[in-house]
């Protein structure tokens, strides 16, 4: 098994699917966390709040599943829109409620001064890059990708921002931290630039 959707309920995992297999990829949906023991490469996609996020993967076993292969194991990663959000410390939307704490840092919802931003920020923004040998390879300086989200991820190490967008704040778009890699924009949504992108997820640690 190749690599492996996780299924706990939250987004549209079939679009995802079917962007990795437009790059040649056989990508498994799976709702079944020991599915994870088999799986070279993981993705984390996820539409929704933080908290029913954290609940969903806690009481499916998620949780343990993904220390044990992702942070015991090393085997690569990628967290899509709210599958980065909950790489984070702390969610703060209806609440406080943990994350798994793999890239620390708290998760707020956008705030800005202007009228003229929208929150949720939903449509296609520019991405600039601030890391160009991982997620980004190949792809220049800068992209446009496609948003849905109200909440951005802020990291305590600036150093794992891969990737800046600017809508009333700018915020991290991507982060890359070893074998975790993820993106606030949808990949599988964003055209050639987003098949790029999980192109390169895909190619990441081959031997």
């Amino acid at each position: 098994m190749e690599l492996v959707i996780i299924d706990y309920g939250m987004g549209n995992l079939q679009s995802v699917a079917n962007a990795f297999r437009a790059i040649g990829c056989d990508a498994k949906v799976s709702s079944h966390p020991e599915d994870l023991r088999m799986a070279e490469r993981i993705v984390l996609p996820g539409v929704g709040s933080f908290g029913d996020g954290m609940r969903n993967l806690q009481s499916a076993g998620w949780v343990e599943a993904l220390e044990e292969e992702v942070r015991h194991k090393g085997k690569p990663f990628l967290g899509l829109c709210l599958g980065m959000q909950l790489l984070g410390t702390t969610g703060t939307e209806h609440g406080l409620c943990a994350g798994f704490n793999w890239i620390p840092g708290i998760v707020e919802r956008i705030v800005s001064d202007s009228p003229t931003i929208r929150v949720p920020h939903i449509g296609w923004n520019d991405v600039s890059f601030t890391k160009k040998d991982g997620l980004y390879s190949g792809l220049g300086d800068s992209e446009v990708f496609y948003f849905v989200h109200s909440y951005v991820m802020r990291p305590e190490d600036n150093t794992v921002i891969s990737g800046l967008c600017f809508h009333g704040i700018e915020f991290a778009a991507s982060v890359e931290k070893d074998n975790i890699w993820a993106t606030q924009y949808h990949p599988e949504k964003s055209q050639r630039a987003g098949l790029k992108v999980l192109n390169n997820f895909v190619n990441m640690m081959k031997a």
